[in-house]
């Protein structure tokens, strides 16, 4: 990882932890789940939690982490993702020789920040993360990235005869603009903290807005 100091800069004043955690963080070639998701990611996190409180170093840890083993969004396993990252945390901590009641709250966080294992966050640090996460789910860059996943899994745009399934099943695997219905609009009801409902419901009304542009164009 070669970019590995000015990637780490970007999680001050965390970047030391940083280092070390960045070369086990993500794969390299999902542009959704990528450093720059991270930086994302940890950028919303700390205005969270600025207003919320928290342990900054736990929830740093914890972003830098949380999408550390890769599932493709149509693998069956799928719904594992975020226990199967919780238990690579775990272990990548451990052998930093961190304390057990200092790797727990940060798996615990890694384990319930994802929309797919439905599991509550009963942490400040993983309501925190939980939010920061989904904040990039939505918004402008929510829909960059719903269009990258479904090019990387080979679905539409939307279905040509029926773009708001008015007469037909919502399909996410089979059409982008679906997942807007089956998930993306779904988030902000979700949202566990103040500050994170706050963006969240500006980050809604740009996805809708994103919508609408592009429905107003076919």
């Amino acid at each position: 990882m070669t970019r590995l100091p000015e990637l780490a800069a970007a999680f001050a004043p965390h970047d030391e932890l940083a280092r070390k955690l960045l070369p086990h963080a993500f794969a390299e070639d999902d542009g959704s789940h990528d450093a720059s998701h991270l930086i994302r990611v940890w950028k919303n996190a700390a205005r969270i939690q600025a207003e919320e409180g928290g342990d900054a170093h736990v929830l740093a840890a914890a972003v830098l982490l949380h999408d550390c083993v890769s599932v493709e969004k149509n693998s069956p396993q799928r719904a594992e993702a975020s226990r199967l990252a919780a238990e690579k945390a775990w272990q990548i901590l451990d052998a930093l020789a961190w304390r057990t009641a200092d790797i727990s709250p940060v798996a615990h966080a890694i384990l319930t920040h994802s929309f797919s294992a439905n599991l509550p966050p009963e942490t400040l640090e993983a309501k925190i993360l939980q939010d920061a996460d989904r904040l990039d789910a939505i918004g402008m860059v929510g829909a960059a990235r719903c269009f990258y996943i479904a090019g990387r899994m080979g679905s539409g745009l939307y279905d040509p005869l029926d773009p708001l399934a008015e007469d037909r099943p919502l399909d996410d695997k089979a059409f982008a603009i679906d997942h807007f219905e089956t998930k993306l609009f779904r988030l902000a009801d979700g949202f566990q903290t103040a500050a994170g409902r706050r963006h969240a419901k500006e980050r809604q009304a740009r996805l809708r807005s994103i919508l609408a542009m592009l429905l107003d164009e076919i």
